[in-house]
Order: structure tokens, then sequence, then C-alpha cells
């Protein structure tokens, strides 16, 4: 594949840039997102998810906390090889601290899919967190992040290959903040790509971009996800891309009224196409990504859901009947990717940014 170089570090080690292949870039395959406070007090389990409860626990998404708990490794493994056989590659896996990251795990799932998988680190939002994480400096957390991409994250030897998805809140906290800080510092020193969780307000991504170009991070290999949920406006859109900010449409495969923390009325698919190409016209095609961000059983196939395959299988045809171009789906869903998870060094080298050869537009 011409201009594609570098490696990617995915749990079973360095990966040639070209062997990616389509790659999602925010999903969840093993991932506690249950209650905090009612997983610590050891709540009591819900009841299966059946035919007959399927819907309501979908629609109502968070209120079956069994729902959110991603945890068979047997389910995973098919979910996997079903992503592979709809055309898959890689997929980013971003449960980080305080979603019991699980690194060991998917290095197994990822040898007997097939399918390439990039661990996240870092921390989730401040709910999520115990006390020593949420009372770390930003120097403790430096260190701890820098550890993660160089050495091992969360006591393996398994690196991660992305910082993130670091959780905000809104109104943020001081937690988060630290680490949004930390994650730039580790940035500058290695190259590595930072995808963050914005808090639920239209504000929330202004607000971190500020906080992370103040802390020196690099806008180009920074991603903010969840536009889907937080930013209608394209002014404000625009504002984060001209910024040179990636920015992300991760929630593709929900078209729900019910929305599952709060009032929003999110986009459908073709809705969230239709925003994208305006986006493009303006000159951003580099700066846009898209994924699915499962993170509840509902989602999964073997609970009725569309899978990982969603985009392959259902979207990418959709784009080509909306009018992208077939180098317009591969700078999304491969060359982008590509450019935030490729180092230039090869296995065992330091890390640092991969080139980016492919035209700018």
């Amino acid at each position: 594949m011409p201009g594609r170089s570098g490696y990617a570090q995915t749990v079973t080690g360095p990966v040639a840039a070209g062997e990616l292949g389509m790659t999602m870039l925010h999903e969840h395959i093993l991932c506690d997102l249950r209650d905090p406070l009612g997983r610590r007090a050891g709540a009591p389990a819900d009841p299966p998810i059946t035919m007959e409860t399927r819907f309501e626990v979908d629609y109502f998404q968070n209120r079956h906390q069994g729902n959110m708990l991603l945890d068979e490794d047997d389910v995973a493994l098919a979910e996997l090889q079903r992503y592979r056989a709809a055309g898959g590659g890689t997929i980013v896996e971003l449960s980080t601290g305080g979603l019991a990251p699980q690194p060991a795990r998917l290095a197994a799932l990822s040898q007997a899919s097939g399918v390439q998988i990039i661990l996240g680190g870092g921390l989730y939002t401040d709910a999520y967190l115990d006390d020593a994480s949420r009372a770390a400096s930003v120097e403790e957390l430096e260190a701890l992040l820098l550890a993660q991409v160089t050495t091992g994250a969360w006591g393996t030897t398994i690196r991660a290959g992305i910082i993130g998805e670091l959780g905000c809140s809104w109104p943020l906290r001081d937690s988060e903040r630290r680490c949004l800080q930390a994650a730039a510092r580790v940035q500058q020193r290695t190259g590595i790509a930072i995808s963050v969780h914005p808090g639920r307000h239209a504000d929330a991504p202004a607000q971190i971009a500020a906080i992370l170009l103040e802390a020196g991070a690099d806008p180009e290999h920074t991603i903010l996800c969840h536009m889907d949920r937080t930013i209608a406006d394209e002014a404000r859109l625009l504002a984060l891309l001209e910024q040179g900010f990636v920015l992300e449409w991760d929630f593709f495969g929900i078209e729900t009224s019910q929305y599952w923390m709060g009032e929003y009325d999110l986009p459908t698919d073709y809705m969230r196409l239709d925003l994208m190409r305006r986006l493009i016209g303006r000159g951003h095609i580099r700066r846009l990504a898209m994924s699915q961000d499962i993170c509840i059983r509902t989602r999964l196939t073997r609970y009725g859901g569309h899978g990982y395959g969603h985009i392959l299988q259902h979207v990418v045809p959709m784009m080509r009947r909306r009018g992208y171009s077939e180098d317009e789906v591969e700078q999304i869903l491969c060359d982008t990717p590509i450019r935030l998870l490729c180092y230039q060094s090869r296995p065992g080298e330091s890390p640092s940014p991969a080139p980016d050869h492919r035209q700018q537009t």
C-alpha cells in the first residue's frame, strides 16, 4: 500500500501499517461500565437479557446494569470473528482505568480471531476512579501513562498503542484536567495519539482543546470523541477542525430517541454521514473519524445488536450511495487511523510519529 508506513503497537506486538486494514478507532471488547457505586457495593445482578426484554433493555441502555458489562470471552471471540469476516482488520480498544481493562485477555482474543487490537492507556472519568488515581498529581499521571506506552499497562508487558479514552465530565473535574495535561506531556515525549471522551455539553470539547493546547498537545494526533451526542452546531465543529483536532463520530448504529444519559437529539447514521460530507467539502477529510463505541451487550450480535461490523457491512454502502468516493472511504477508515496510530520507528525502538506521505487535503 503506497504511502502507508510505520508500525502500530498492538496487544500482540508491533504491526506494520499496511497490515491494519479497516480500523475502528473507538470500541470496547472487554469493559465494565456498570455504575461504579453499585459495583463497589456489590449490587445484585440484573436478570438475563431475553428476547422478551431485549428492546426495553436496549432502549433504556443504562437501566439494566448487566447490559453494561462486556466480560464473556466466547461472545467477544465470536463478535471479533464476525468483524473479521466483514472485512475488518483492527479495533482500538479504549477501556481505560476504571473500566476494568484486560490486556492479557485481549491479546488472547486477538490471536484467536486474527483481528489486530490496540490497547488504550490512561483513566476514565473521575466517578470511576479509585482514590489514589483521583488524587494523583500531573507528574504521577505522566509517569503512569509513559510506563503504559513504553513498558506495559495494567500489570502486564503489553504496551498501550494510544492514550485514551481519557474520560472527562461536565463540569470538568480536577483529576481529569490533570490527566489531560499528563497525556499532552507524554505525547510530546513519544508522539502517541490521544483520544478524549468529552463531557456531555457542547462547550466541553473546546474547553478540553484549550487545556491540551496549553499543555503542548499536538491536535493533529488528538481525537475528540462522541461528536454525535455533544455538538450539532457546525460552526463549533469547524472551529475545532481548524485548530487541527480530529473529530470522531463514534455512535454509528445508535439510532434512538432515548439517549442513555439525558435529552439529546441523536442523529441517525445518514445524518452523521451528511454532516461529515459537508465538513469534507470544507477541506477536512483528514480530520474526520468514525466508529461505533460498542460498550453494552445489546449492541453485540449475540444479543440482537449490529456488532463491530456495522460500519463495514451497512454504513460503507450508504456512504457510496451518498456520494463518498472510494478514496474518501479509505481515508477515513484506513489512512487516518494509520496516521494516528503508527510510529516511524521499528519494533523495539523508542516511538515517534510515522510520516504521512499522502496528499494533504
